[in-house]
């Protein structure tokens, strides 16, 4: 956003909770509205609150493009980001390749933000065709690194029947790197990841974690900021008018932005991006 903002000579603002908390974005979204700018850009922690002040916004003539976590129940102009379930099927075919076919599977996620949700159903589409692989939790770490942390060193330390590790966000799985490392079990226990933060990338290197799916945010944002700014430029007829269904509508409904896997083969490449472009830890 930074970025394209730069380039186009414009102002913009990042605002929020420093940690997961659905209801203070909520809050820092109302606040926002208020303020009255050009145009909105959020990820929905959760879909549910934010619709209706989504929808109010709208009526307030406020544009409001909903990137990486979606809100489709509003009426948001449309959505950037990465076709979760995809990702989470993408992620579910290299798991079953990885355990052969069989295994017990821990996942680690937030059960209410939508993103996340459809990428659990992803991965349960290609695991119900192999009854071999069973979920036995699906852990909710409420936006703390913490919880991932002391959860994976319990299920290790109670020598649990744990083939794998996967984290459909990005916060679990360096911390999970942590304790199977710790435990010398790098390479035993499968640790499937989400992002391409450079924490994950280096227990990739270091064969702990065993690959991750990457995604574009950046993406999302420099798109998402130049079309705010084509819509304040040249704004739409209504912003209110369901488009869903048009096939003259100006605007799509959904920009799919992409996912991949990042392995130990291709690992050293995203961390001399992240580098190039001045991110040097997280």
């Amino acid at each position: 956003m930074s970025r394209a903002a730069a380039e186009m000579k414009v102002k913009s603002e990042v605002v929020g909770p420093d940690k997961y908390d659905p209801r203070a974005e909520r809050d820092e979204f109302v606040a926002a509205v208020h303020r009255k700018p050009s145009g909105i850009m959020i990820s929905a922690a959760s879909a549910d609150l934010l619709t209706s002040d989504i929808d109010s916004a709208l009526q307030q003539g406020i544009p409001v493009i909903t990137i990486d976590s979606d809100a489709p129940a509003s009426k948001r102009l449309l959505f950037i980001g990465t076709d979760n379930y995809s990702a989470g099927r993408l992620g579910g075919q290299l798991l079953v390749k990885l355990l052969g076919g069989k295994g017990n599977v821990v996942m680690f996620t937030y059960p209410n933000q939508l993103n996340l949700t459809e990428r659990q159903h992803g991965y349960e589409g290609v695991l119900d065709g192999h009854p071999g692989i069973k979920v036995t939790q699906a852990i909710d770490i409420k936006g703390d690194p913490a919880v991932a942390f002391d959860t994976a060193r319990q299920l290790i330390d109670s020598k649990a029947k744990v083939d794998a590790f996967v984290c459909l966000e990005a916060i679990a799985c360096p911390e999970i790197g942590e304790i199977v490392n710790r435990a010398k079990l790098g390479g035993k226990i499968i640790i499937l990841a989400m992002d391409t933060d450079l924490r994950t990338l280096a227990w990739i290197q270091k064969g702990v974690i065993s690959a991750t799916i990457g995604q574009r945010p950046y993406t999302m944002a420099y798109f998402g900021t130049k079309l705010l700014d084509e819509l304040h430029h040249h704004p739409l007829a209504s912003l209110t008018e369901n488009r869903a269904h048009q096939s003259f509508s100006p605007l799509p409904t959904f920009i799919d932005t992409g996912a991949f896997i990042v392995d130990k083969d291709n690992a050293a490449t995203y961390i001399q991006e992240n580098q190039a472009n001045g991110i040097t830890q997280q």
